[in-house]
């Protein structure tokens, strides 16, 4: 018998989303680690809101919110709050019932600034990494270093002069037409009138100059986990400084390694870590000069291990630029780019902690 195509919708629903979800989805060994962070987080928490006034948005359900938009590469807020207006899912992540209203994304933006001027991504990356540790998944003595170049929210049409220099007025105050032929451009005579902190760097000779900043991880060597990230400018030394910082950071015993490529096979930067009393497993770059690292560290098969395990820290990158939003940073600052950064990082390890749950149990 042939079913009829009523379009009537039903008065009432007795099924909750809680129900709808099926027990076996992805997002909810996500969502329990999440839940678990931010009740320890709720004092950070009432140290950012007033006692007393109107009700904002739980910062607990902006959180939720934020990670769906890296985790689903949601581009706007706009799109988010729309996705949240009827996707049943993401409205049982967040927390939200089926008719409970979604808010306006201006409302959502301005609530969120409020955890974008605290340092709540950090505490939230403090925490993921606390339930690895417990659950033993870190390793305390083999690291990896590495950095990546992030775009910078500003085109380099606003990389004006900086030293007092005349410069015709624009064609199109909206779109100028802007010729730099000719012109030498560089960090110390230009600054970029959107975003001042974004430097002008390029990848490598022969490639585009972009305005940029650099992000910084360290990765334990056992399960692939980001253990440290950060943020800075792209200056032409902050790759090398920021790794030693944030392996002096990490270095929880007497003795350790610290994997990297090869632009890392400098004199300063290998002294620098033997000082930490960490071994430099850098890959040795002979291009035309001595290396830094010789046959007192490459002799051992620990440094051959590093080598091989240290190509994982590339599939960190990759997710962060492709999934995790930061191909091109949507904030300007190195502030809030840090603070987007290492939540992203954070997000990053909840997935591998739910994969290495199902592998390892």
């Amino acid at each position: 018998m042939r079913g009829d195509n009523l379009d009537q919708s039903g008065v009432f629903s007795y099924i909750s989303p809680e129900q709808r979800i099926p027990p076996d989805h992805p997002l909810r060994a996500i969502r329990e680690m999440v839940d678990r962070v931010l009740v320890e987080l709720s004092p950070e928490f009432d140290r950012l809101y007033a006692r007393t006034g109107r009700p904002s948005v739980p910062p607990e359900r902006l959180l939720r919110a934020l990670l769906l938009q890296v985790l689903y590469t949601v581009r706007s807020e706009r799109l988010l709050m729309e996705q949240l207006d009827y996707n049943l899912l993401f409205r049982w992540f967040v927390g939200l019932n089926m008719d409970d209203p979604v808010w306006d994304p201006t409302t959502f933006t301005k609530n969120r600034q409020r955890l974008l001027n605290g340092e709540i991504a950090e505490r939230f990356f403090e925490r993921v990494l606390a339930q690895a540790r417990a659950q033993d998944l870190l390793s305390d003595e083999h690291f990896t270093v590495d950095a990546t170049l992030i775009e910078a929210w500003a085109s380099v049409k606003s990389f004006r002069r900086n030293d007092g220099g005349d410069e015709p007025p624009p064609d199109d105050p909206g779109n100028p037409t802007v010729n730099f032929h000719g012109e030498r451009r560089s960090n110390a005579t230009h600054v970029s009138t959107t975003d001042p902190e974004a430097k002008l760097t390029r990848r490598g000779p022969g490639r585009e100059a972009k305005l940029a900043y650099q992000g910084h991880v360290v990765m334990e060597n056992r399960h692939g986990l980001v253990v440290a990230a950060r943020v800075t400018p792209a200056t032409g030394t902050a790759e090398r400084d920021t790794a030693v910082q944030l392996a002096a950071d990490v270095k929880r015993r007497d003795r350790g390694t610290v994997g990297a490529d090869k632009a890392y096979d400098t004199r300063e930067f290998v002294t620098a870590l033997r000082a930490l009393e960490l071994t430099p497993h850098v890959a040795q770059n002979t291009s035309g000069r001595t290396s830094a690292i010789d046959g007192r560290t490459t002799r051992h098969p620990g440094y051959e291990v590093s080598q091989r395990i240290r190509k994982r820290i590339e599939e960190i990158f990759g997710w962060l630029k492709t999934v995790g939003l930061l191909r091109k940073t949507r904030h300007r600052g190195t502030a809030k780019g840090n603070w987007v950064f290492v939540f992203a990082t954070a997000i990053y390890n909840l997935i591998r902690l739910r994969t290495l749950r199902e592998v390892l149990a």
